[in-house]
Formats: C-alpha cells, structure tokens, sequence
C-alpha cells in the first residue's frame, strides 16, 4: 500500500498537468515524475509565502489550478495559430507510427527493466524500514519529517535542521523531499519507508524514460525494448547513488533527463504550447530537484542544437521558432527562480574536492565500458553499448548523443584522474564528485546498447528471411533479441547481483546509527515533551533521533553546529556546566534535560564532541538509561525548562 501512494505522488499530479497541455502517449508517461517535481516546485513558495500549509489536499488543489491554466493556454495557442496558419496542421510531419507489436515489445522492455531495477533494491535494503547509514541520509530524513510536521516546505525554513538556526537565506533543494512529505504518516509510511519507496520509484522512472526518449527521437522498437532493459542493469547508475551520499534528490534528476529529452523533441515539430510548457516546468522541476541537473540539460540541448544547425536533426525554422523561444523563456522564468537560490551556498558546493581514484588510462577504460567507479568492468553491457554508440554514429542517429559521450564521458575520465584548476572549475556544480558525474553515461550506454541489439537482430534477420521466406517479418527480429537477451542476460543476469550488494553498502548497520540506538531513541521519546531538546552528539548516529522518533536533537547532522554558536560551545563544554555558567545557561535557553551518547562512530577516526566525554564522572549528569549501544543521562538543574513535565528518568539499565 505504501509503495502505492509513492508511485501515485511521483506519477499522477504530473499525468494531470501533462495531459492537460496535451502529452500523450509515452512521452506522457515518462514525463509524468518530471512534472509532478516541478508543480510542486512551482508551489512550493506561492503556498509557503500565502500561509496555505503543505498538505496533500493543498498540492493537490494547486495541481487542478496549475492543469486547468496550462490547458487554458494551450487551447488559446492551438485557437490562434489555426486562425492564423491554417495549413500549419496538414504540414506537420507525421511521427512514424509504431504497430501494436513494436509498443508491446517497448513495453516487455520497459517492464523487464523495471522488474531488474526493483529486485536490484529489494536485494540491497534488507526491509523497507531499514535506516540508510551514509552520511546524508539523516539530512534528507530529517527534511522529510520536518516539512511534514511543520506545513512549510520552503528552503528558507530549513536552516534548523542544518544546525543554522535563524537563517533565512539557507538553501537546500528540498522539492523531493517536500513531495515525500505529503504522505509521512499516510498508510503507516514512516520516513525510511518513504525514501526507500521512492528509490524503487526512481529506478522504475529510468526505463520508462529511455523507451520514451527512444520512441520520440526516431529509433526503433528494438532499440527502444532493449535499452530499457538495459537501463537498469548499470551499476553507477543509479545503484552507486543510492549509498554513495546517498543523493536521492540528485538522483531521481538524473533518473528524469531522458523524459526531458522526449519532451524537447516537441520542440522540433511545433505542436502549439505543449512543448513550450512542457519543458518549462520541467525545468522547474530539475531545478528544484538538484540544481546540478539543470547543467546536464543544458549540455544536451546545446548539442541537440548543434545538431539541429547541421542538419542531423530536421526543422521546419519557420514553424518550430516561436516553440524555442517560447521553451527558453519559459525555461529560465520558471526555473531560474529555483537555481538563483543556490548560490547561497554555491561556495561550499565548489570547493569540494575528492581524491583522484584511477590513472589516466583507467580512467578512459572505465568510460569505454561504460563501467565508470567500479572494480570490474561490466562487459556484458558495456562492450555492446560502446559498439552500439559507434553505430549511432555510423546510422547517424541521434548523433547528439554520441557527442554527449565524448563531452560526460571526457569530463568523467578528467575528474577521476586528475586534479587541476579547470577540471575544478567544469566538475564544481557536482561538487567535483566521480561519482555523480559517472551517473551521466549509463543513459548513453543504454541506448548504445539498444542500438547494438537492433542492428545485431536486423542483421539476423537478413540471413534468416532468404531460407524461410514463408515466416512472418517480424519472428526473426523477435527470435534474434530473444537469443541475444538469453546470451547477455544469462551471462549478466542483469548484474542484479553485484548491483544489490552495492545499494546494502548503505544498510549494513553500524557505525552510523545502530538497533541499540534506535531502542534508547525510543525510552527517549516517552521521556520528553515537545519543546525540548536533548543533547548529542553529531557523528555516533543521534542526529537520526528526529527523523525516527520526532525528538529534537542540538545536533541535527554529521557536520555539526558552527564551533562559534551556542550548539557548538555546549557540545565542547557541556560536562563542564556545574562550573561553566555559560554552559548552564546555553542548555536552559534550549530546553535540555536529557544528553544521549551513543556507541560507533559515522566517522570511524573522527572526534566525538569533546562536552559528551566521560559523562559517567561529570558533576551534574545521571545515567537513567542504557543498554549495550547508547547511554542517556539526566542532567541535573534541568527538569523544570519544560512546562509540561514528562516521564522522569527511570532507574539506569532497566529499559523502560
């Protein structure tokens, strides 16, 4: 039932919207994610700014009124452009249609691909509810509940859960996590359920985009069915991004890239405001996902433009230039607005640096098999999709891709192996990380692999119709993909199971918060009364006592509190308070009576917050709780910061 209203808040406000400017058919489907994130993007400040809470019933009535204006106009469109070129329908070239079989065998491919990509998750995450230990979980946790719970979806509201009280220009896009919201507590989902949902949501987003990016720009039916399959079969994408961080926002981005793509296709065959709209939001919701993403869109229509002017793309100029210009306004009306307030922290995002992590030469080795930040290339897909991208170019098929490949797949084998100025420079809006920008090239790879699929099966074909001219066209196209997938995919087995021990990279417990900890997070939330806050620790997995429980922390993730604010004194000095003034009073400004000190470490060699040490002998703590992973104490002087009085302490090590 949960998983169910996960796909329903991903997929059905965008299908109203899109349908209502008129999308149909695949590129619907496919773009449907896409538009929920940006409608919601687009809410977001109106409804915050006007005092209307986040609620599902709020979203939704602002989905109706954003639908019912995208219809207006789009019917407004369509009414003069036929009044004044009445001829302009009669010429719009007519996309190539598609037999029942060839949407049937798009369809066994869109479907084998997301049945990969969710036996791929299940296998990794051992239940739904099972907390993710990499170092950003806690923060997209903590926002999901935090939203929930306060009705403001706006970034500006959110500085409390980066430990940065007060601060109003603080930015985080925060769109995926304020559409997750919408449903905490709905159907029992609780926050791990909810994130973990919406991975296999996004892994089901993936294949369904390829096969509709496919569909829009011209390929064939086997070339749609295959790289649909195969898009899911990529460990870098987006199994690497599910523990690697993890960036859920980033990646459901890069998940709805190749939807966008179907979408800018409208472009080239003016169909009134549909396209124009269609992107526009889009946009907006890319924007708003992760602002890096927008740089990905933009690298491809730039070479979709490019081969637009040399004539690898067809246009009608005279028709197709008010969509363009009506697409790039609206793109940066819409979408500037969601990446303007990036550059509060655009500083931080930049100077990020991680360590080369393979020789030149490795480097072009892992984006020629497409296997980018893994020990072992994956051959079995990565040989036919570098072949497959050889004959794009060879057909002269979507040759902007083939270009894209050498660009991402350039700029990838540049930052793994290299450290220099302009590599920083061009790799800073995906904080210079290999491995988001290795997240780029499994899209190419897949449809590489669908048009080495096609054109092997194509050749098949050939030899076979001259000895068996009474068999009908289609049963050797259709026997040669079945023995290339038994082939490849018995050989690979999809790669379900490497990529699965990947995604249980960021499930298997300790250090970052354990069983033992969530039990103590537990005992706490029936000792404290809304309004306190308990004192911890930020790197022994505390920070995830909100997002479980609803327990206010000082501490709200593994960076900590700024070392000059009050959080970051207290949690230098708090076992001094009995002779700290300062201490003292920080703590009652706070509501604090409790201190929680977990075992482990999210850093393993990193330094506890020194005010948490040796709280067994500090003058003014008592230990009322523990167990083998956590220990809390009360602090004395402190029960009466609360005016409604909770639970007192019970006796140490009793468990109640």
């Amino acid at each position: 039932m949960g998983f169910l209203l996960v796909l329903a808040a991903f997929w059905l406000p965008g299908t109203v919207f899109g349908a209502a400017i008129g999308l149909r058919g695949w590129t619907l489907g496919a773009a449907a994610p896409v538009l929920t994130f940006g409608v919601v993007a687009l809410g977001i400040p109106l409804l915050g700014g006007t005092g209307i809470r986040w609620t599902a019933l709020s979203v939704t009535l602002w989905t109706l009124v954003v639908s019912a204006a995208g219809f207006a106009v789009t019917w407004a469109v369509a009414r003069f452009t036929r009044r004044r070129r009445p001829d302009d329908e009669a010429a719009s070239p007519e996309r190539p249609r598609w037999s029942w079989r060839a949407h049937a065998l798009a369809a066994l491919g869109v479907a084998a691909g997301m049945a990969v990509g969710a036996l791929t998750v299940l296998r990794g995450i051992p239940s739904p509810g099972t907390v993710n230990q990499d170092w950003d979980a806690a923060f997209h946790a903590n926002l999901v509940r935090w939203i929930a719970e306060r009705g403001d979806a706006r970034p500006s509201t959110i500085g409390t859960i980066a430990n940065l009280p007060g601060e109003t220009h603080y930015f985080y896009p925060d769109t995926y996590h304020a559409l997750l919201a919408l449903l905490f507590g709905k159907g029992g989902l609780t926050v791990m359920p909810l994130l973990n949902f919406a991975s296999i949501a996004v892994t089901f987003a993936v294949p369904l985009g390829v096969a509709a990016m496919c569909r829009a720009w011209r390929l064939p039916p086997v070339t749609a069915a295959a790289a649909a399959a195969a898009s899911a079969c990529f460990t870098s994408f987006p199994y690497d991004l599910f523990w690697h961080g993890p960036v859920w926002p980033y990646a459901a981005g890069v998940a709805l890239v190749p939807a966008m793509l179907a979408v800018v296709r409208l472009l080239l065959e003016p169909g009134g405001a549909t396209g124009p709209l269609a992107v526009g939001v889009g946009v907006a919701g890319l924007a708003a996902l992760h602002t890096s993403v927008v740089f990905v869109l933009v690298v491809y229509c730039v070479l979709i433009l490019v081969a637009v002017l040399f004539r690898f793309e067809p246009i009608d100029w005279r028709r197709a230039w008010p969509s363009l210009v009506a697409a790039a306004l609206l793109a940066v009306l819409l979408g500037l607005p969601q990446v303007l307030p990036s550059l509060y922290n655009a500083g931080g995002v930049t100077s990020a640096i991680w360590g080369n992590a393979a020789t030149v030469t490795g480097a072009v080795g892992q984006t020629v098999t497409f296997s980018p930040m893994a020990d072992f290339p994956q051959w079995w897909i990565g040989v036919p999709a570098v072949v497959g991208v050889v004959l794009l170019a060879r057909h002269q098929r979507m040759v902007w891709l083939v270009a894209a490949y050498v660009v991402l797949g350039g700029l990838y084998a540049a930052t793994v192996s290299m450290e220099n100025g302009l590599v920083h420079l061009l790799t800073g809006p995906f904080y210079n990380d290999n491995y988001r920008i290795a997240a780029l090239l499994p899209l190419i790879g897949a449809v590489g692999f669908g048009e080495f699929v096609h054109t092997a099966t194509a050749w098949f074909a050939a030899k076979v119709r001259p000895r068996l001219p009474k068999l009908h066209p289609a049963a050797p196209v259709l026997a040669g993909v079945v023995l290339l997938a038994a082939v490849i995919g018995g050989f690979s087995r999809g790669y379900v199971g490497i990529n699965s021990v990947h995604v249980n990279i960021g499930y298997r417990g300790f250090p970052s918060v354990s069983a033992d900890e969530e039990t103590a997070f537990a005992w706490l939330a029936g000792h404290t009364v809304p309004g306190e806050r308990v004192l911890n620790d930020r790197l022994d997995g505390s920070v995830w006592m909100y997002a479980l429980q609803g327990i206010h922390p000082t501490q709200w993730n593994y960076y900590g509190a700024p070392p000059a604010s009050d959080i970051g004194y207290v949690s230098a000095f708090a076992n001094r308070l009995e002779t700290d003034p300062r201490a003292r009073k920080i703590l009652r400004e706070l509501k604090v009576r409790y201190a929680f000190v977990g075992q482990g470490n999210a850093v393993p060699d990193g330094q506890n917050d020194a005010g948490l040490l040796n709280l067994d002998t500090a003058p003014g703590f008592k230990l009322v709780y523990r167990n083998p992973g956590a220990s809390i104490y009360e602090i004395a002087g402190q029960q009466d910061v609360v005016t409604a009085g909770a639970a007192p302490g019970s006796a140490a090590g009793d468990g109640r």
